[in-house]
């Protein structure tokens, strides 16, 4: 089994050699991650100027650092390493729980993988245990275990809490937003505002953080298709639009030319600078 290993918080963060170590017990583990810390990059890719990667080792395996966003270096080791069968992104040094899997460098480098046809893992542990990852690799092993046994599950977001008492699956914890804006004044008296953390009120039963709050591994399977199924039934049933003379009209593929054309478009949208 091909293994790449990523993360958000850079080449030299020791989660990402606790991971590897661990993973290279399950194949050949390949890392590629940000030169620098990436934390809180969400899915960005580089589409500004060219990327480039150096060669350096990390538990005596083969790692490369790239000057890029996580997703970028799944991407770039994905094309540069033939038949990847699974992208693991972490140990990510803090929880990636519920919203805050909207902006999270960590799943994303895992997102981009299943974009690829390739399964993706995020793992993250809480921020403080980055000193001794000894008592969670058991933990990993057990996790990876399950995750290779289950290769239906294309996408999956694990939390590891600082003394886990077993393994849950959980859906995403959707019902608050952790972010705030805080603001604060520079020495000259302007402006400026940090984007933070808030507390939280505990979760619902079953979601991923309150397995946490519960001191449960969560494993939450994550699917890329955004739509609302319910919702799209509803307002079609409510408001079905155009939708009888479009699929009357239309074929159910569209021709290449049109095909073609929509992507011209795309190719064709500015980059800022």
């Amino acid at each position: 089994m091909h293994i790449l290993v990523s993360n958000d918080d850079g080449i030299h963060s020791p989660g990402i050699a606790a991971l590897a170590e661990v993973a290279s017990e399950f194949g050949d583990v390949r890392v590629v991650a940000p030169d620098v810390e990436r934390s809180s990059a969400g899915h960005s890719i580089t589409a500004t100027h060219p990327m480039a990667y150096r060669p350096t080792r990390i538990s005596n395996l083969a790692a490369y650092r790239v000057n890029g966003t996580p997703a970028d270096c799944v991407a770039l080791g994905t094309h540069h390493w033939d038949s990847v069968d699974l992208v693991l992104s972490g140990l990510n040094l803090g929880f990636n729980l519920g919203n805050a899997i909207w902006h999270s460098g960590t799943l994303a480098a895992a997102r981009q993988a299943v974009l690829f046809g390739i399964r993706g893992v995020a793992l993250s542990v809480p921020s403080g245990v980055d000193h001794d990852f000894e008592p969670v690799k058991p933990w990993i092993r057990r996790v990876l275990d399950i995750v290779i046994a289950e290769p239906s599950v294309s996408l999956i977001n694990v939390n590891l809490p600082r003394e886990p008492r077993g393994l849950l699956w959980t859906r995403v914890s959707v019902r608050q937003y952790d972010g705030r804006i805080v603001p604060t004044k520079d020495p000259f008296g302007r402006d400026l505002f940090w984007f933070t953390v808030k507390p939280l009120e505990p979760a619902d039963e079953g979601t991923d953080r309150w397995a946490v709050e519960q001191n449960w591994i969560s494993m939450t399977p994550l699917k890329l298709d955004l739509t609302d199924e319910a919702q799209l039934g509803a307002v079609e049933q409510r408001r079905p639009l155009d939708r009888a003379l479009a699929f009357a009209t239309s074929p159910a593929v569209s021709s290449p030319e049109a095909a073609k054309a929509v992507i011209a478009e795309e190719a064709a949208a500015p980059i800022e600078p």
